[in-house]
């Protein structure tokens, strides 16, 4: 007589329940967000930070060149120590000249560069309203931009009338969309750069900062009597999230009043 082996049920059965467990955890995971905090955050957000004032700004996907560029050169530190070199009011502040890291009082600034350029990125639906970070370029035929050197629009708030002459004189032609007059006419800005240089971003909170550098005294090349040194740093995913909530719910609360 010889001994039969009994069917091998509980490995399989054993098999069976993982399978299960597994298949019901992987689609538990995915309603609950239980690793959401894996997840690359949607957008990213640079803290630029003066004895002026400090400020947030979030880096628009749709412009991937210039985020990427911008987010490479804070993550080197390279933004550290540079000066907001050219400040004109009603108008824009400048900066990211790296000769202006150690720049004497009075010397004229932005030349700088790093060698090489940004291509052009242009969207019909990104515009200079004031508060956005916008790439300085020099005369080139390809409107391609500075590797560094940026600027945020401070700008002013403008009549139909004004926007007007700005479509036939500035824009040869080009009408602005009415959405975007609404928001000239309103926030400001500065309307004659539009598609002409890239737009990469905008303030989200501290636009505050952009009105006090503005303010102060320059010299004759636009450049500050007293020194405005910049830091900048990439946030956080958790300060990401803790700005996203705030934002979120400030634009509730003005939804509220509307």
């Amino acid at each position: 007589m010889y001994y039969k082996r009994p069917f091998a049920f509980k490995p399989i059965l054993i098999l069976f329940l993982s399978f299960v467990l597994g298949s019901s955890f992987a689609a538990n995971r995915k309603e609950t967000g239980i690793f959401d905090f894996l997840k690359k955050p949607g957008n990213q957000y640079v803290l630029i930070k003066t004895d002026k004032g400090e400020c947030i700004v979030r880096l628009y996907n749709e412009t991937p060149k210039h985020r990427d560029n911008f987010i490479k050169l804070v993550k080197k530190g390279f933004y550290n120590g540079t000066l907001f070199h050219r400040v004109i009011k009603s108008f824009m502040i400048q900066g990211g000249d790296p000769d202006s890291k150690h720049a004497k009082p009075a010397q004229l600034l932005g030349e700088g560069d790093l060698g090489y350029q940004i291509p052009a990125e242009f969207n019909p639906g990104i515009f200079h309203k004031k508060g956005v970070i916008a790439a300085a370029r020099d005369d080139n035929a390809a409107k391609s931009s500075s590797a560094s050197q940026f600027y945020l629009v401070q700008g002013k708030v403008y009549t139909d009338e004004e926007l007007n002459v700005v479509e036939e004189k500035r824009l040869k032609g080009r009408k602005i969309p009415p959405a975007q007059r609404q928001i000239y006419k309103t926030i400001g800005g500065t309307p004659f750069l539009d598609q002409n240089y890239t737009v990469y971003g905008e303030i989200v909170k501290g636009i505050e900062m952009v009105d006090s550098v503005a303010s102060v005294p320059t010299d004759g090349n636009d450049r500050p009597l007293s020194d405005i040194s910049i830091q900048m740093r990439l946030l956080k995913r958790k300060e990401i999230k803790k700005l996203e909530k705030e934002l979120a719910q400030e634009n509730f609360r003005k939804k509220l009043i509307m």
